[in-house]
């Protein structure tokens, strides 16, 4: 989702973005260059600068450059809605507490991500973000034994790990007394 490249981008804000593009293939089809254009349009038009990429890749078919965009507020695509494309939007925050509430406002909730040295903060801060899934220093979070599943809109209950027979078990309790 959209809001997971949010808290990352809050705060590691010296992060050097182009180290992460050096092997990125196309967008799935011509749909889908198209709807990450719309966004960045939509974002560009309503005041949001392009800081790297915003257009589509030299390769032309359905590749479109690693694109960062900076000064993205809430009237924006780019912040409500999943681009599904090479997008990193940047919304500034002065305070934690603003940046877990704007990371927590979306009707989705699949996973979340940031990056700190602090411990305390990253429990604070996974503690308090509504996602299924938080990655702290880490890009790839799940494997087959982690619990995969999101929030809110983003789906009910869990796949994979023991967790994930859960939604396909019925669980009774029974209490038997007075047998001899």
């Amino acid at each position: 989702m959209l809001v997971i490249c949010y808290v990352i981008c809050f705060l590691v804000p010296h992060v050097r973005f182009y180290s992460f593009f050096h092997m990125q293939g196309p967008l799935i089809n011509e749909a889908a260059v198209q709807k990450v254009e719309k966004f960045v349009g939509d974002a560009t038009s309503k005041g949001a600068n392009i800081m790297l990429g915003g257009k589509r890749h030299s390769l032309g078919m359905s590749f479109y450059e690693p694109t960062v965009v900076g000064n993205v507020s809430n009237d924006m695509l780019l912040f409500s809605e999943e681009v599904f494309g090479p997008v990193a939007p940047l919304i500034p925050f002065k305070t934690e507490e603003e940046a877990i509430h704007l990371a927590n406002d979306t009707n989705a909730g699949l996973a979340a991500y940031m990056f700190t040295k602090n411990i305390a903060r990253s429990w604070r801060v996974s503690e308090a973000l509504e996602y299924g899934l938080v990655g702290v220093n880490e890009g790839l979070i799940s494997t087959e034994v982690a619990p995969f599943g999101g929030v809110k809109q983003s789906g009910l209950g869990r796949e994979g790990s023991k967790y994930g027979m859960d939604d396909y078990l019925e669980i009774k309790y029974v209490c038997m007394g007075n047998l001899g």
